[in-house]
């Protein structure tokens, strides 16, 4: 089975899982706060719905050769999702079905050579057309926990988290971390998996989902602990002294992608 099969997979199931959460709230539901800083659920179901419209421009684009952007600036999509984002329950569900099933016949009849195409963000570095399937699983997973509606990281997929995980640690900043060194933790508390060389600072642990929820900015640090310089154990209770973790995302891709859609990823 192909990669390409693999995340289409994944993605129609994770979009599922959050139409199903969107089909749960109340007019009442979408106008009440998310966990985004100044944003409600109606802004967060705006934006998931435009991305995907955003990521229909990046498959044009790698279609036909055509440079086009995904969206014609940040300005005219922060405007787009502030004029959405007060629409009744039923509207924004709507377009999120609508907008999500438009994606999902793009990706499955972009022809092939088109999955090599070169694309790119709002912001470099370019990516190969493949990659879209990663960014849009990005948005559709850590948007749908900050709807904050009874989905949370723990009910991200392993595939997710570790993939995201990978990704976030390739695109990572060196020069603008307080974290030297993560470590993933498996049954037993055992170390699974360290990346080291990451900046000045002192080594973070815990168990994938909330690795990740606290590096992208979705938790306070529940289950991370920190693990002092020069010493192979962690101190002090789970959250306590942690770092200030590195801006995210730092990259909308990492530099280094194979062209070609791999047979596996990452």
């Amino acid at each position: 089975m192909s990669v390409l099969t693999v995340l289409q997979a994944e993605l129609a199931s994770a979009t599922n899982q959050l139409l199903a959460t969107a089909a749960s709230l109340s007019d009442a539901d979408v106008a009440a706060p998310s966990l985004l800083p100044g944003w409600t659920r109606g802004h967060v179901l705006a934006h998931v719905a435009r991305n995907a419209d955003s990521h229909l421009n990046l498959l044009t684009w790698a279609r036909t050769g055509v440079r086009t952007p995904q969206y014609p600036t940040f300005a005219a999509r922060s405007a787009e999702i502030e004029a959405l984002s007060g629409r009744p329950a039923a509207e924004h569900l709507a377009d999120l079905e609508d907008s999500a099933s438009r994606l999902a016949a793009a990706f499955h009849h972009l022809p092939e050579d088109a999955w090599s195409a070169t694309v790119e963000g709002m912001g470099p570095p370019p990516h190969p057309a493949w990659y879209l399937l990663v960014r849009r699983l990005r948005e559709v997973g850590l948007h749908h926990v900050d709807l904050a509606a009874g989905y949370g990281p723990s009910d991200w997929t392993e595939p997710f988290v570790l993939r995201e995980l990978h990704d976030c640690v390739a695109c990572w900043r060196p020069a603008a971390s307080q974290v030297g060194e993560v470590r993933l933790l498996g049954p037993g508390g055992r170390v699974t998996r360290t990346w080291t060389g990451l900046g000045a600072g002192p080594a973070v642990q815990g168990e994938p989902a909330d690795l990740l929820a606290w590096l992208t900015g979705r938790s306070g640090g529940e289950g991370i602990s920190v693990v002092p310089l020069g010493q192979s154990e962690a101190r002090g209770g789970e959250g306590a002294g942690l770092p200030v973790p590195p801006p995210w995302p730092a990259l909308p891709a990492p530099a280094d992608l194979p062209a070609t859609p791999p047979e596996d990823y990452p």
